[in-house]
């Protein structure tokens, strides 16, 4: 019996511990300080990022205050959390009007745009990631208005030298 505590003690030990380091991991990517930006992207032009960069989603089945994703779909859907009583921060590009919270668990709230509760996608390691746009038909980036993004932006064609109307083809670059 004596040898058995022995050698399960410090197996308990480890498992605790790695408990304690996902639990602070999560929290961490939830409560992220709760500042709202916006940033230029590529594809879908301004959207929401936290402060590390992050896009934040909406969930299309939510409503103005309310979230609907709960349970698994948090695992999937990390909330954009700050503490109870907080206030999220704004940053440059976004709107202080727009932004608030709602009532989460947990001594938390959930971070909202223009009413509707943000997200991260479990699946964006990093910065400039939109791996979660378009999942399932319901879950899309936010523009700096709080619209949903649901198309790619359209690029702005490349100027074209303007005609001079004369038959040699000349333009009036010269």
């Amino acid at each position: 019996m004596r040898g058995s505590i022995r050698w399960l003690l410090p197996l308990v030990v480890v498992a605790v511990a790695g408990v304690g380091v996902a639990m602070a991991a999560t929290a961490s990517v939830h409560a992220s300080g709760g500042t709202v930006k916006a940033v230029k992207s590529k594809t879908f032009g301004m959207v929401l990022t936290s402060s590390s960069g992050r896009t934040l989603y909406r969930f299309t089945p939510d409503r103005k205050g309310v979230s609907v994703c709960t349970g698994a779909c948090l695992k999937l859907w990390p909330a954009l959390l700050v503490k109870a009583g907080s206030k999220p921060t704004v940053g440059a590009g976004a709107s202080a009007a727009l932004l608030g919270t709602i009532k989460a668990a947990h001594g938390m709230a959930q971070v909202t745009y223009a009413g509707f509760p943000l997200y991260f996608f479990a699946q964006d390691r990093k910065g400039g990631q939109m791996n979660g746009q378009g999942f399932q038909g319901k879950w899309y980036v936010v523009n700096a208005n709080g619209a949903l993004v649901k198309h790619a932006v359209k690029a702005s064609a490349p100027a074209q030298p303007a005609s001079t109307g004369s038959s040699t083809g000349s333009s009036a670059w010269g």
